[in-house]
């Protein structure tokens, strides 16, 4: 972070043209995660999005604008909400200082009012979910001396939208933490029969509330694994062995499906490295497995 601001923010870093924070104390919200993302060089950034079993918020609070390039063309967003796995979309900007958080479905069910599965686009502008609270919380992110002041003002005006919000349904929400705790393997005709539901019946609920369909969520959990395993520098065979797939080539068209990218441009590209830095074994959603 720069030196010049007021206080000391721990567990922090730099990856490439990002600096990264973290909270030092975990979040106190179940199914919520955090981190500081400062871009640090001159001229524009462009950030892929890459895909994660969790909804995206970002506050973005510094002088630049964040130009959000997606299905609907390009537009300057103050604070985004993304849904699970939203196709080719790209931030670009410069000057860039935001706080990123990340929701279960189950989370994001409380904290942004609305379930996944209702947001009219795979990214939304945050105006137009809290509407000037959205405004309210930049401008004190703005103003804040330091990132524990940031993470604290955030987390503090989820908690209170939390009481007011929708629950998942139990079934959905319990047919979640299975494909999550399974990395992605189970299978859903055997979640249905556990349920007592048929498999119709889970495809339509579990879409609804989640925002995807129960079988593309298993597969993105398991993309999820397997893209954390390259970032940490484990070899593409070994990868796709380990998390599942049928071999090499099934993890390579996964991977491009999910992110547009290649595993070894995947496993280089810097602004995934700094999304893994924030991210990493925060113990939000889903564990990277061990090194």
């Amino acid at each position: 972070m720069r030196s010049s601001e007021h206080g000391q923010d721990r567990d922090r870093g730099q990856t490439a043209a990002w600096d990264v924070a973290r909270p030092a104390r975990p979040i106190s919200i179940a199914g919520v995660g955090m981190a500081g993302f400062r871009g640090h060089t001159t001229g524009p950034i462009e950030l892929r999005v890459v895909p994660h079993p969790a909804l995206t918020l970002v506050v973005e609070f510094g002088d630049g604008p964040l130009v959000v390039d997606d299905a609907l063309g390009r537009r300057e967003l103050g604070g985004l909400v993304a849904g699970l796995a939203p196709d080719a979309v790209r931030l670009r900007g410069s000057d860039i200082e935001c706080v990123e958080v990340r929701l279960t479905p189950q989370a994001a069910h409380t904290v942004l009012g609305v379930r996944p599965g209702e947001l009219p686009r795979a990214v939304v502008a945050l105006d137009e979910l809290w509407g000037r609270g959205a405004s309210r919380i930049r401008e004190q992110l703005h103003d804040a001396a330091t990132w524990e002041d940031r993470f604290a003002s955030v987390e503090t005006l989820l908690a209170g939208r939390g009481d007011v919000g929708l629950a998942m349904h139990p079934e959905v929400a319990w047919a979640w933490r299975r494909i999550v705790a399974s990395r992605g393997a189970a299978r859903v005709e055997d979640l249905a029969v556990e349920l007592g539901w048929s498999r119709k019946r889970l495809w339509t609920r579990f879409g609804s509330q989640v925002g995807l369909p129960p079988k593309r969520a298993a597969r993105l959990v398991r993309f999820h694994h397997a893209a954390r395993r390259l970032a940490l520098g484990h070899p593409p065979a070994r990868v796709a062995a380990d998390c599942g797939y049928v071999d090499q080539s099934h993890l390579h068209r996964e991977v491009v499906a999910f992110s547009g990218a290649t595993p070894t441009t995947l496993a280089g590209d810097q602004e995934f490295a700094a999304d893994h830095a924030g991210f990493a074994r925060n113990g939000t959603f889903v564990q990277d497995p061990p090194g």
